[in-house]
């Protein structure tokens, strides 16, 4: 028990208190008995060092220990009694209505505590259809424990708030949109598959992803408390330092905050110096300045005020508490409030109201400690780096030719003739027409698992997403760790080794009982789809590709076969991040067989109608509607090629792209201007 403890602890410092003067009053008496005359104070000078002053000496000495002691106490006391205080003010009292309701309670429990009462079992929940989130009130186990708190959005390194990650998911996705519309077809190859522009996005990115696609859509619209114009309204006018173990975290989040406020705007919205963003962003600080628009670094704080001066516009202004003195930052806030903006100064406000920063993001001003202040984004270098990889624009130097590589589209081989596998004890053997079944696994366009053609309801999206993921990773399949990451990124594997192979289990026993075979196979530390137990509608895609990558003669026919064996888009309407890549090259194979048939097609009509397909599987690419635009042109189809463009240009526009698609067939020296340009 404690309060024996704290007895004997309170006993201790009575008697620290209390027996030191006691002691020095009965033994020695007072320190001091009245002022000394003028002849003590001549023998004193003449012979200081003397038995009385030594021992007044050490009285005194002993005296001011006891009053620093004390002191100690005192505030130790003060500080206790001021929590205390402050606790019982904030602690909620009950209304009338909830004493007299509790009353109630207490009384029926008192009153039927003889009695046996019995509890019907819980109804289980109805199975939930394929896709459907496996989390009965739809939050993501990952994101639970936050969501009656500050909500947002946790990672690795550090939290957004909701507006935040939904700016980020939506960068992201034009990423994708813009690599789409830019890609130019290529004769059909399989060896130079290694693009940069085709690569997955970084881990953080990832992350915030799969959280707001498991989060529901309420959280995702709910009030904007860390938006660039929240902000801007709970910050003063006058001016802020933020100081505390925070600091430079809430600064990272401060210039990723106002720099996806500004991801549309041609002005910039945030003003830094050199240094602060080298504080923040390390050694890549100065290739982000280059493709950023949104931001301007200055050398200095007065290069910082004769920009807001000359281009006023809402904004944030970042700097550290070394660069500012009182006149000049003084002077900047004025000129960024006039604006519409705020100047923060990391580290502290030399002319202003400084707020103490807690690495959580929490933030508050010490002059009003009864009040809690904002929670602001927290990112750490890795993270915020991760994050301005969605935000800044591609780069203008044209990319380097691709080295040749293995080609990403595994070759797919005809199954081999197998015996039936033994069935052991720990599992059920196979029904008796098992070899009768016929299992397809269909993954472009809505996933679906179709046993002898009737869809299979899979109850956890997990599980789906497993599925999909080994089809398209076959044949090598994939560990423990790659589902992992896949399936839930950002999230410790250690949390999620349960979790998996839960979700792993309930998949393999629900295909087993539906079908009587063992789709997914475990060899080697490694998942994979057995394809001898399940055809898979992107394998004879693939497989098509390879045989028209590699056909010599009647290339015309295996182009067409691999346009006919895309009937839609890899896991259409699916946002997992882990998909964005494959689905991409997937999607570029099939544009390069459609530009190749289009071209080598002697009839126009024909050729036009190939475009036509191309354009149903990427409708975003600018080069196929240049050359759709071109077809029609030759035919003398004027207003059908003006409408296809006027309706391309609406669709990016509606996309958050820019309207500007660029003829890359006709203008090879405009395309590079205007990609520079973007």
């Amino acid at each position: 028990m404690r309060w024996p403890r704290q007895l004997m602890s309170l006993l201790v410092v009575l008697a620290l208190l209390a027996g030191p003067p006691m002691v020095l009053l009965l033994l020695i008496g007072p320190p001091i008995r009245g002022w000394p005359s003028t002849e003590q104070v001549r023998a004193w000078v003449q012979q200081p060092l003397t038995e009385q002053t030594l021992t007044a000496a050490l009285t005194i000495g002993a005296w001011l220990l006891w009053l620093l002691l004390a002191y100690t106490v005192a505030v130790r006391a003060l500080t206790r009694l001021r929590t205390t205080v402050g606790w019982l003010r904030r602690l909620p009292l009950p209304t009338p209505l909830q004493a007299t309701a509790s009353g109630m309670v207490g009384a029926a429990v008192f009153g039927v505590a003889t009695n046996t009462v019995t509890i019907a079992p819980p109804q289980p929940s109805p199975p939930l259809a394929a896709g459907m989130p496996e989390d009965s009130d739809g939050v993501s186990p990952i994101h639970k424990d936050t969501a009656a708190s500050d909500g947002g959005t946790h990672l690795a390194g550090g939290w957004l708030p909701d507006e935040v990650a939904g700016q980020v998911a939506a960068a992201a996705a034009l990423v994708w949109l813009r690599r789409r519309r830019d890609y130019q077809p290529r004769p059909p190859d399989l060896h130079r598959r290694e693009e940069l522009d085709a690569v997955g996005l970084p881990p953080t990115v990832a992350a915030v992803q799969a959280a707001l696609a498991d989060a529901p859509a309420s959280s995702v619209a709910s009030e904007p408390s860390g938006s660039f114009a929240a902000l801007v309204g709970v910050f003063p006018v006058s001016g802020l330092g933020i100081s505390g173990p925070g600091t430079l975290s809430i600064g990272r989040g401060l210039l990723i905050t106002a720099l996806l406020a500004g991801h549309h705007l041609r002005n910039p919205t945030l003003v830094t110096t050199w240094a602060t963003l080298t504080s923040l962003l390390g050694g890549d600080a100065e290739a982000f300045d280059r493709r950023l628009p949104q931001l301007n670094a200055v050398e200095t704080i007065h290069d910082a005020t004769r920009l807001v001066e000359s281009a006023p516009s809402p904004r944030i202004v970042l700097l550290l508490e070394e660069e500012c003195d009182g006149y000049d930052v003084r002077h900047l806030a004025d000129m960024a409030a006039t604006a519409g903006g705020r100047v923060v100064v990391l580290g502290g406000w030399p002319a202003g109201p400084t707020w103490q920063a807690a690495p959580t993001g929490h933030v508050h001003d010490p002059l009003r400690p009864e009040e809690h202040g904002p929670r602001l984004c927290v990112l750490d270098q890795v993270a915020a780096t991760d994050l301005l990889a969605v935000i800044v624009h591609p780069d203008p130097a044209p990319p380097a030719p691709a080295t040749p590589g293995p080609p990403p589209l595994p070759h797919v081989v005809p199954p081999k003739t197998r015996l039936p596998r033994q069935a052991t004890r720990a599992e059920p053997r196979s029904r008796p027409d098992a070899s009768t079944r016929q299992l397809r696994l269909r993954v472009l366009g809505e996933p679906t698992l179709l046993v002898d053609g009737e869809p299979l309801t899979i109850r956890r999206s997990a599980a789906l997403q497993i599925l999909v993921f080994l089809a398209t990773n076959h044949p090598t399949g994939a560990n423990t760790s790659q589902l992992a990451d896949a399936i839930w990124p950002g999230v410790p594997r250690r949390s999620l080794t349960g979790r998996l192979y839960t979700t792993l289990s309930e998949l393999r026993t629900v295909i087993r009982d539906a079908s009587g075979m063992h789709v997914i196979e475990h060899t080697d530390d490694r998942y994979r789809l057995n394809p001898a137990h399940v055809d898979v509608d992107l394998w004879q895609l693939q497989a098509a590709i390879h045989h028209a990558a590699s056909a010599v003669t009647n290339t015309t026919a295996a182009w067409q076969a691999v346009v006919d064996a895309c009937p839609a888009d890899l896991a259409a309407g699916r946002t997992w991040p882990w998909l964005d890549p494959i689905r991409e090259t997937t999607r570029r194979h099939v544009i390069d067989a459609c530009a190749a048939l289009a071209d080598a097609e002697p009839d126009p009509q024909r050729g036009l109608a190939v475009l036509q397909a191309g354009l149903r599987i990427d409708p975003y690419n600018a080069d196929l509607h240049a050359r759709a635009r071109s077809a029609l042109t030759a035919r003398g189809d004027h207003e059908a090629a003006t409408e296809l463009h006027d309706r391309y240009l609406r669709l990016l526009l509606h996309a958050g792209l820019d309207g500007d698609a660029p003829d890359r067939r006709s203008n090879n020296t405009s395309t590079a201007t205007g990609a520079r340009r973007r």
